[in-house]
């Protein structure tokens, strides 16, 4: 089984229903499986907080959303994250490429991976960071923490992870 095969297996197993996503090279594979997925009702947004607003709407709506997204817009996403995601204990996993580190060729890039987990702590948002196909064993429990404690989660997937930029 493929790696966006397992994701997508263990989305639908945790009865995630809503996935909202923004374009991404690395995630691309999950995107396609998501799209294809029946279980699962697929919107692309244009910016990740507007993802977190459909998935607070999906939420309310009696939906288990996950948004799919990269560590360089998490930045625009603090508000929405702690005002409507965090205020109303809303569980979000999301599923987030992790750029910018070693062999990044993108500079901007770089930049963001300097603070993305120093943000994401600051904001006691648990953050799971996978480096290796294995590390994607860890998901079914981490998806069933989000939904357990009503918290946004961040599983940070690099591109060892995913063999390279």
């Amino acid at each position: 089984m493929s790696i966006e095969d397992k994701i997508v297996k263990d989305f639908v197993k945790n009865k995630i229903s809503f996935v909202t996503t923004v374009p991404c090279k690395q995630l691309a594979g999950v995107i396609e499986k998501i799209e294809e997925c029946e279980d699962i009702y697929h919107i692309p947004s244009n910016k990740e907080d507007e993802g977190m607003g459909l998935c607070a709407g999906a939420f309310m709506g009696g939906k288990r959303p996950a948004i799919i997204m990269q560590n360089t817009a998490i930045g625009v996403t603090i508000n929405t994250l702690v005002t409507l995601t965090q205020y109303y204990r809303m569980p979000l996993p999301m599923l987030i490429s992790y750029r910018g580190e070693l062999g990044e060729p993108v500079a901007c890039q770089v930049e963001m991976a300097v603070h993305t987990k120093a943000l994401l702590s600051q904001l006691n948002i648990p953050t799971y960071h996978f480096h290796k196909e294995e590390d994607a064993h860890e998901l079914d429990k981490i998806l069933q923490y989000t939904f357990m404690s009503n918290k946004p989660v961040a599983i940070l997937t690099d591109a060892s992870f995913w063999k390279g930029y």
